[in-house]
């Protein structure tokens, strides 16, 4: 599974380029605020396994009004070192890596 250009952003996490992207309409579940806010990581130059990461708060597009926070690159980027640090490795095929950030990463 790759992700689609269009609509993805580039960030350089310690020397490696990666691609990651939000949902622009949340899923039923995330609308709903049953699901959190997630975004999706993979490597720019040889994509393989992709990370999704989820966070502690609601989509944006939430259709109760539940609050939420921006995705910044810096949240990006911790995503990025704890799911290497976790065992994720991006140049290989497989499965999506989950990761779940807590609050206190979250917030940088």
């Amino acid at each position: 599974m790759t992700l689609v250009i269009k609509g993805s952003r580039r960030i350089t996490v310690d020397g490696v380029t990666y691609r990651w992207s939000i949902r622009r309409r949340p899923t039923y579940c995330q609308a709903l605020g049953w699901s959190p806010l997630t975004f999706v990581v993979e490597r720019a130059e040889r994509p393989g396994a992709v990370m999704v990461a989820s966070l502690p708060c609601a989509h944006p597009g939430n259709w109760l009004g539940i609050p939420s926070q921006p995705v910044l690159p810096g949240t990006v980027a911790v995503g990025v070192r704890q799911a290497l640090v976790a065992g994720w490795q991006p140049s290989r095929p497989g499965p999506a890596f989950e990761l779940c950030l807590p609050d206190s990463s979250y917030r940088r």
